[in-house]
């Protein structure tokens, strides 16, 4: 079946002498695989460019149930990035984003809801000049609406720490590492009810910033199988040093 999709870049890997096999999160098919044909070879008119993390495209593709990979007939951008390829602390947090993304969204099935939140927050963020440096942590916070895993923010306003393994918030400190605590607690507060157009407005501290980051990882890491080993986290930690 030839069908048309729009598409985000996940990740790809190198194919042959010059195919690369990519995972793309497409609107109408969800997590898939494909294969695109010569893509490195010198009169492919550089398709790689396309495939760069979180890349937004416009698909059309070879789409068979009984296949694990599909193929790409046609490529382009659907729309044009303006700044996230080209600012250090923009593509470093795209980097890590789209390895979050890769890592945790499986399912081979449309999920329109999920697209639209994504598609809207990269867009916003390739556009966003003040407060770029704080997007990756609203965007973990917002994704775990959308994977089942958001926090219970029952007794939010009362209670001053927060159980990463049951993911609520409690009155006293639990008894286990797994947890926010107080004096990072409100950080947190304020993320979870953070709007996008809000990020400008969102001022942390390095220090905070990074605690935060680590505490999230390790929520998805105790309610979903992945993220695991995050290969991009190093390098992001040092660009915001």
């Amino acid at each position: 079946m030839l069908a048309s999709t729009k598409g985000i870049v996940l990740h790809f890997i190198k194919y042959g002498e010059s195919s690369v096999i990519a995972t793309i999160y497409t609107e109408k098919f969800g997590r898939q695989a494909y294969i695109i044909n010569a893509a490195r070879s010198k009169n492919a008119k550089n398709k790689v460019r396309f495939l760069q993390p979180l890349f937004i495209l416009d698909l059309v593709v070879y789409q068979k149930p009984s296949r694990d990979i599909q193929r790409v007939k046609e490529i382009k951008f659907a729309v044009p990035f303006n700044s996230i390829p080209f600012e250090v602390t923009k593509s470093t947090q795209a980097i890590f984003i789209a390895e979050i993304l890769y890592k945790t969204l499986r399912e081979e099935e449309s999920y329109p809801k999920l697209f639209g939140f994504l598609e809207n927050a990269i867009h916003y963020f390739d556009l966003m000049g003040d407060g770029t440096n704080n997007f990756h942590l609203f965007f973990l916070i917002r994704l775990t609406e959308y994977i089942g895993i958001h926090p219970n923010t029952e007794f939010m306003e009362l209670y001053k720490f927060f159980d990463l393994k049951k993911g609520v918030f409690t009155p006293a400190e639990p008894s286990h590492t797994m947890l926010v605590n107080k004096e990072l607690t409100p950080v947190f507060k304020k993320l979870l009810q953070l709007r996008l157009n809000e990020l400008s407005t969102f001022k942390i501290t390095r220090q905070h910033r990074e605690a935060l980051l680590q505490k999230l990882i390790d929520y998805y890491q105790l309610h979903f199988e992945a993220p695991g080993s995050l290969k991009s986290l190093p390098v992001l930690k040092e660009v915001f040093k």
